[in-house]
C-alpha cells in the first residue's frame, strides 16, 4: 500500500524481548516540576540504544528533603543492581542539583548543559525559577490549549458540524485508523483545534466526502492504515463481526484511499507511525503553526 507522505519511523525504547532481565538499566527522571521535559529528552536519547530500561519518575523534587530522598533511591538502586542508574535531571536550583549529582548515578543535568551556555551567548542570566514553564494557567497559551481540547472532544468522530471554520485541521479516515488519539494529541500538545470524521460505507456509496466538510477541503488531512492492522484493532473491539472482518477492512481502506486521491486530499498511513510522528507530519503538511512554547 502506498503512502503519499514520507515520514521516517523511529525505534521505541523497548528492546527485543531476548534481552535478559539482568541487563536492565534503571533510569531516573528527576525534576522540580512534572518531569515531562526530562522524560521526553531521555526517551529520545535512550531510543538510540537497543537495551531495555526500567524507568522511575521523581517529579516535584523542589526541597532539600525531597532531593535527599531522590539520592537515597538512586543509591539504593545502585547497591541493589551493581550498575550506576542513569539520571536525567531538570532541577533548576543549584543546591538541589548539586545534591543529586553526588549520588551514585550517571548524572545528566539538562539545565546546566543548556542554560549555562545560553547565558553566555545571550548575555542574560536565567531566572532559575522552578517550574516556570508550567506556571501558565492564566496565560493565553494555556487557555488556547484548553479550548483546543474542548473543540476536539466536541468534534470527535463526526459528532458536530458546528464551527468547523474554527478548526485548524480536519482528520478523515475509516473507523479506528488513529483519528481520535491524533486529534487529542494535537490539542493537548500544540493547542491545535482538530476535528475528525469517519469515512463510512454510506460515503463510499455516494463517492463523496461528508457534506459538511466540502467547504473546508483545504483543512482536511487523511489517515489510512493497512487492512491487516485495521482488522486486528477492530477485532479487539468487536471480535468476529463484519465490521472487523479482513475482507471488509480491505474494502473500506481501498474505498477511502480512492476517495482521498479523487478529492486531492493529503494523507498518510498510520500503520507503523507513532502519534508523535503522525502529528508532526500533519503540522508540516497543513502548515499550522505550533502555538505552545
Amino acid at each position: 500500500m502506498s503512502d503519499p507522505v514520507n515520514a521516517t519511523a523511529q525505534s521505541a525504547i523497548a528492546a527485543p524481548a531476548a534481552v535478559p532481565p539482568a541487563s536492565l538499566r534503571t533510569v531516573f527522571f528527576v525534576s522540580d516540576g512534572t518531569g515531562i521535559t526530562a522524560e521526553n529528552f531521555g526517551h529520545s536519547v535512550l531510543s538510540q540504544f537497543e537495551l531495555r530500561f526500567r524507568q522511575i519518575r521523581l517529579p516535584f523534587v523542589d526541597t532539600l528533603d525531597k532531593a535527599r530522598e531522590a539520592v537515597r533511591r538512586i543509591n539504593e538502586t545502585f547497591d541493589k543492581e551493581g550498575n550506576r542508574p542513569i539520571v536525567f535531571s531538570t532541577l533548576v536550583k543549584a543546591e538541589l542539583s548539586d545534591l543529586v549529582r553526588r549520588s551514585n548515578g550517571m548524572h545528566l543535568d539538562l539545565i546546566k548543559t543548556f542554560v549555562d551556555p545560553l547565558e553566555q551567548e545571550l548575555g542574560v542570566k536565567s531566572t532559575h525559577t522552578i517550574g516556570r514553564n508550567h506556571n501558565i494557567t492564566d496565560s493565553a497559551e494555556y487557555k488556547n490549549r484548553i479550548e483546543a481540547i474542548n473543540f476536539s472532544l466536541a468534534h470527535d468522530d463526526g459528532q458536530s458540524n458546528k464551527n468547523l471554520e474554527g478548526a485548524d485541521v480536519i482528520l478523515v479516515g475509516v473507523s479506528r485508523s488513529g483519528k481520535t488519539p491524533t486529534s487529542l494529541y494535537l490539542a493537548m500538545q500544540y493547542g491545535i483545534k482538530a476535528a475528525n470524521y469517519p469515512l463510512i460505507p454510506e460515503d463510499f456509496k455516494r463517492g463523496k466526502l461528508p457534506g459538511g466538510l466540502l467547504a473546508f477541503k483545504e483543512k482536511i488531512f487523511g489517515l489510512t492504515i493497512s487492512p491487516d492492522r485495521l482488522a486486528e484493532v477492530r477485532n479487539e473491539r468487536r471480535p468476529g463481526s463484519k465490521y472487523a472482518a479482513l475482507e471488509n477492512c480491505r474494502y473500506e481502506i481501498n474505498e477511502a484511499e480512492s476517495m482521498m486521491r479523487r478529492e486531492g486530499i493529503r494523507w498518510m498511513s498510520s500503520t507503523a507511525k507513532s502519534i508523535e510522528e503522525i502529528s508532526a507530519t500533519i503540522l508540516q503538511e497543513i502548515k499550522v503553526e505550533k502555538r505552545l512554547y
